[in-house]
């Protein structure tokens, strides 16, 4: 029988203590009476799963776009935890980490992981360099790039790492390869409940591990701009739309391009900045990302925005971009924009060289 979101696992653990249902409500209060600001955005949140809604809000990122609220079922995040749990064989007891903030959906769902699968979860403070016991391994951690990067002396404290929140950089991936620790790309959004796909970075068995796998009750499909369009029995009564370009190996499996609306048309040549920066990513030690600007005779040309507070730039980098791929103008910067989830905003980053 499928769980429902007002049932609490009777193996569920917060931060070393067990808690029931009713429990938790006071635990939420408590938390936000008297919580440092990770807690506070976790007792929150247990107060909005604990009320007497069966919907929950949820406030998108804004990485893509303006961010935006949105209302889901919460035994969508129910069913999305149940996916995960399938997925990766996570059993009652199993240990998790939470080092993402509870304010938006990669944190939530966490907490709705634990609550539903029984799991015991302690809860860390969502800086860059998590601080965490390695007393005994973790079975699931959800972290950013950033934070995967940072914990990568200690990365053996986890059995399981799932990393989303923006493409994994090339040369991280190649730091994991002989990690015992098995990692996972996350694809997902907001409105999906968190992921529906995963990608297997290291410890690859098959040709196809370097393709995003669908979750069980989830295909794919492309709409007439190339576009993912997801059909979940699940998670959606109505099919989802995205501005991803993916190439479709399957109806559940495929390889993400990059986004629509970040497209590069130069000279009549479409270009994929994500594509352009996957490229140069063994190469480059600091947060940077490609773009466009008007261009009189191609229409755009690509640009480099680099965050750095020097002076000049080596652009031998660029010798491994062909010849149509080569930025016509970088632009180094001393800070970029950020969401409120400390992803690059890329369209204020823009701003700022205007």
């Amino acid at each position: 029988m499928v769980p429902t979101y007002d049932k609490v696992h009777n193996r569920f653990k917060l931060d070393g203590m067990h808690y029931s249902h009713d429990d938790l409500q006071e635990v939420g209060y408590s938390l936000v009476k008297e919580g440092d600001p990770y807690e506070i955005q976790v007792g929150d949140f247990l107060l909005n799963w604990l009320d007497h809604k069966d919907t929950v809000e949820l406030k998108t990122s804004g990485s893509t776009g303006d961010p935006k609220v949105i209302t889901l079922p919460k035994q969508v995040l129910v069913n999305s935890a149940i996916n995960t749990g399938d997925y990766f064989n996570l059993e009652p007891g199993d240990r998790g980490l939470l080092c993402l903030p509870a304010r938006y959906i990669a944190g939530k769902m966490m907490l709705v992981r634990a609550m539903i699968l029984g799991l015991e979860l302690d809860t860390a403070s969502p800086a860059h360099h998590v601080l965490f016991s390695d007393i005994k391994p973790y079975d699931l951690c959800a972290m950013t790039p950033l934070q995967l990067r940072n914990a990568l002396s200690r990365l053996d404290c986890f059995n399981l790492v799932i990393v989303g929140g923006s493409p994994v950089p090339t040369k991280l991936i190649e730091d994991i390869q002989e990690k015992k620790t098995v990692v996972y790309e996350t694809f997902g959004m907001t409105e999906t409940a968190s992921h529906f796909a995963v990608k297997k970075l290291n410890h690859h068995t098959s040709e196809s591990d370097k393709y995003f796998q669908c979750l069980a009750g989830n295909k794919v499909t492309l709409d007439d701009r190339g576009c993912l369009v997801l059909n979940s029995n699940h998670l959606s009564e109505i099919p989802v739309v995205t501005n991803d370009l993916v190439n479709l190996h399957s109806d559940t499996q495929f390889e993400w391009l990059g986004r629509i609306d970040t497209v590069i048309n130069s000279g009549g040549i479409k270009l994929h900045p994500e594509k352009i920066e996957r490229k140069l990513s063994p190469l480059m030690n600091r947060r940077y990302f490609i773009a466009s600007e008007p261009d009189e005779d191609l229409g755009e040309h690509v640009i480099l925005v680099v965050e750095t507070e020097e002076d000049d730039f080596d652009e031998s980098v660029f010798e491994v971009l062909d010849t149509y791929e080569k930025p016509k103008q970088v632009y180094l910067l001393p800070n970029f924009a950020e969401t409120e989830t400390r992803k690059v905003s890329r369209e204020h980053t823009l701003a700022l060289i205007k």
